[in-house]
């Protein structure tokens, strides 16, 4: 009976990452729709509950330990590579934060490790889906959703006075507010981290469906993009969000006709 009542233990919180992610969709529409301390806290909103999403799929999917372990993982990771960007301007270049995301360790806001969190793991699932039989593949196809995501994401926490950079130029056209070194650090970090995640998570068995880390992915990069161009004032990186996007949508569309019926 114990035996039972573990394996069904589980199965009974099936429906915690796709309500998380649900609540960060809504929460994301209001996102444009707020400014200040309530967009602040609409900010907070969404890296809780993205990084929930992320947590609670690993652990519901793959198993407990691989929860835990892409938490800390990615916690890990993330700050020590943004206490030596902060420290020595690599890999992203020189930036510094604003006092408006709260406590620090290392001098990096402990709302950093979250937002890669709420990022690196529906990327991975991404890739995992399109990718399914080679490892190198998987990375390198995670590591450029994640730092495709940051195309998006950057300029608008620019905007947010989140963070700032020394050197902004020279950027991609139509975004004058982050470095090309930027790109080039997410890239490599993407590497290292998403390296990890597939030794941490590749063999592990998926025991359900991807749709709740799929909709955070699709939703924060498109209706990000969506957002720029509508309501933010950022059509630069609306543009780039939607053409670092075509190829992984182009992929996941083929993927689908192939699909046997």
């Amino acid at each position: 009976m114990t035996g039972v009542l573990a394996v069904r233990r589980p199965v009974t919180l099936c429906w915690l990452p796709p309500a998380l992610a649900l609540l960060l969709v809504g929460t994301a529409i209001a996102y444009p729709l707020t400014d200040g301390p309530a967009r602040d806290a609409v900010s907070w909103s969404i890296v809780l509950l993205g990084s929930g999403v992320s947590v609670s799929h690993a652990a519901i999917s793959r198993g407990a330990r691989t929860g835990l372990g892409v938490l800390a993982l990615v916690a890990v990771v993330a700050v020590l590579v943004e206490a030596l960007g902060l420290a020595t301007g690599v890999p992203y270049g020189e930036y510094s934060y604003s006092d408006a995301l709260g406590p620090t360790l290392l001098g990096v806001p402990f709302l950093v490790p979250l937002a890669w969190l709420l990022m690196a793991w529906p990327s991975w699932v991404l890739a995992a889906r399109l990718a399914p039989r080679s490892r190198p593949a998987r990375v390198l196809i995670a590591a450029y959703v994640f730092a495709a995501w940051d195309v998006v994401l950057d300029p608008q926490m620019v905007q947010a006075g989140y963070w700032r950079w020394a050197r902004p130029h020279p950027g991609l056209p139509g975004i004058d507010t982050v470095p090309l070194t930027n790109l080039a650090g997410w890239l490599l970090a993407g590497l290292v981290l998403m390296t990890l995640l597939e030794l941490l998570a590749g063999r592990a068995t998926s025991r359900g469906g991807d749709a709740a880390p799929l909709l955070v992915l699709g939703w924060m990069t498109l209706g990000g993009a969506l957002a720029h161009a509508g309501w933010l004032g950022l059509p630069g990186s609306a543009v780039w969000g939607v053409l670092l996007a075509l190829p992984v949508l182009a992929a996941v569309a083929r993927q689908e006709r192939a699909r046997p019926r």
